[in-house]
């Protein structure tokens, strides 16, 4: 017979009170039970002391001959210091994402690194240009901007042609 340690309902329409019990693993939610080991009542504030009442003794004996408690005994356990914390992770089949759904996100996941990667490229571009503006203002300049004029007439004077001012 495998057992569990869990909560049964009790109390009225919207005003629930629950028994923390000892149960054949088989028997129904608030069915025949083998010992009744604590309390929970939900209608009182967290840091109520009555909120949840435990029978530490026989919990670790029950805890002893294999009981098994359920994920919300088991909260109230851990926080008692009777067993240690599993964590709780809520991962249900049923709301997880589907298959467009999970296209949809690797879709704009893409688009967004495509566009990180084109603004970097821009950055890059954009400081590389910058660079070389620089590089060729701190060029000297080859033939002095004077000696151009100098060097137009002298040609068309050997083509023939009359200099323009």
């Amino acid at each position: 017979m495998s057992l569990k340690i869990r909560m049964a309902r009790g109390g009225r329409r919207n005003l629930p009170f629950y028994r923390i019990v000892v149960t054949d693993s088989r028997s129904p939610r608030d069915g025949n039970f083998i010992e009744k080991v604590g309390t929970y009542n939900p209608m009182l504030s967290n840091d109520n002391a009555e909120r949840v009442t435990l029978n530490k003794e026989r919990i670790q004996y029950w805890l002893s001959q294999g009981a098994i408690p359920s994920e919300r005994v088991n909260i109230f356990l851990a926080k008692a210091g009777l067993t240690e914390a599993v964590p709780y992770v809520e991962s249900p089949k049923k709301s997880a994402p589907k298959a467009k759904a999970i296209e949809r996100v690797r879709e704009k996941a893409e688009k967004i690194e495509k566009a990180k990667a084109a603004e970097e490229k821009a950055k890059a571009d954009a400081e590389e240009a910058k660079r070389a503006a620089a590089e060729e203002a701190a060029k000297p300049a080859e033939e002095p901007a004077a000696e151009a004029p100098a060097e137009a007439a002298a040609e068309a004077l050997a083509e023939g042609e009359t200099p323009t001012a």
